[in-house]
């Protein structure tokens, strides 16, 4: 799979993300607490598919309530590059409009992931 280049805004974080020829298999957006706010659109990449590069000092964690998802942002600019959802912490959750070639704007029909009603919330 070829690799493309992901960046935070300001350019200190830098990744290599492996995203198929066709795309990614799998894009969303989410709705919990969270990404309504961040309004991003995720790409799911695989536990070997996402490499920090570059900055790996200059990534802040930010985790809520259970504690298991982990959400990165640059603490220069501020912008979230990536995440590891709790439904699989193995896995990457990336932000397309981070990555180099990746036009967000132009996706159409993305489908929403139903992060207010988690299976890990039910008791």
């Amino acid at each position: 799979m070829p690799k493309k280049k992901l960046t935070c805004h300001c350019g200190g974080v830098e990744a290599q993300v492996e995203v198929p020829d066709t795309g990614f298999k799998k894009i969303m957006r989410c709705n919990c607490s969270i990404c309504k706010r961040k309004g991003y659109i995720i790409g799911i990449a695989g536990p070997n598919d996402f490499t920090i590069t570059k900055g790996a000092d200059l990534l802040n964690l930010y985790q809520f309530h259970s504690k298991t998802a982990k959400h990165y942002f640059c603490k220069v600019c501020g912008i979230h590059t990536h995440n590891r959802p709790r439904i699989d912490p193995k896995i990457y959750g990336v932000n397309i409009a981070c990555i180099e070639g990746i036009k967000p704007f132009d996706i159409k029909n993305i489908p929403v992931n139903d992060g207010e009603n988690h299976p890990h919330d039910k008791k």
